[in-house]
């Protein structure tokens, strides 16, 4: 679990406005779940943040899981006066990537699209990358690739040579790949996100979104399930979902239309 730096200035008593502020011990807490400012008004102090952005929509057409938004913590220094933009990045529709976050010179880049038939079988890039579509042929469709440091790879389909077709990839999450569909055995299940308790109580975010499943496999097999922190369920035998909201989870692939992925969300917080 993610371990987010300390403050230097514990003898300071910042103060700021903007989001939701909630007090833990130690420190003030500005949640963002849309976008917005963050004005620093009184006093010189650290800033802590975590910037998400926005899951990647699930594909469409016995499509592959949409990967979770990319995430970034760190500490900066702000002074009085400081007015920050606060992007809150949006979930990406069905076979779309998901919106940017952004706070300060920190981007967040949002989840890569789960593979289509519609488009195109390979899952997209982004923070985590999206899962590939069912394969029809003797090809192995790719995952999608992740931005280096905010997220994890999409994870491929079967090879009708060796494995069912009918399988799809699920995507990415923050803390984990997603994984490929196997047979009837092995779901394609979105990666696993990360734990962050920077609002005083330990939380996933952006798990990714797990992968359809296709023809004769739909209702005999397990769906693919979204990873923990937010990642949408992939329609099969149980019915897809959107990633939620506000924690950059991929939206679940689907037989049919395709399942959004969740908005991302900002957090900053500042000793007391």
């Amino acid at each position: 679990m993610p371990i987010l730096g300390q403050f230097s200035n514990h003898n300071q008593s910042p103060r700021a406005s903007g989001g939701t502020t909630s007090t833990i011990t130690g420190y003030i807490v500005h949640t963002f779940n849309e976008s917005s400012n963050f004005i620093f008004s009184k006093g010189i102090g650290n800033l802590e943040y975590l910037v998400i952005a926005g899951g990647g929509g699930g594909g469409q057409g016995r499509g592959g899981g949409g990967g979770a938004g990319g995430y970034l913590t760190n500490t900066l220094s702000a002074t009085i006066g400081t007015n920050y933009t606060v992007t809150v990045g949006a979930g990406g529709n069905p076979s779309a990537q998901g919106t940017n976050s952004v706070f300060s010179s920190a981007t967040a880049i949002g989840g890569g699209r789960g593979g289509t038939h519609l488009t195109n079988d390979n899952g997209g890039s982004g923070g985590s990358g999206g899962g590939a579509a069912m394969n029809y042929t003797s090809n192995i469709w790719s995952g999608g690739s992740p931005t280096a440091g905010q997220g994890n790879a999409g994870a491929g389909s079967g090879n009708q040579g060796n494995d069912d077709p009918r399988n799809t990839g699920g995507g990415g999450g923050a803390g984990a790949a997603g994984t490929r569909g196997a047979g009837t055995g092995t779901p394609p299940a979105g990666g696993v996100g990360l734990q962050f308790s920077i609002t005083g109580v330990s939380t996933y975010y952006a798990g990714g979104g797990g992968g359809a499943r296709g023809g004769t496999d739909r209702t005999s097999a397990g769906s693919g399930v979204g990873g923990l922190g937010g990642g949408g369920t992939g329609e099969g035998n149980l019915t897809g979902t959107n990633g939620t909201a506000n924690t950059g989870g991929g939206g679940g692939g689907a037989e049919g239309s395709g399942f959004n992925g969740g908005s991302g969300i900002v957090i900053v917080r500042y000793a007391r």
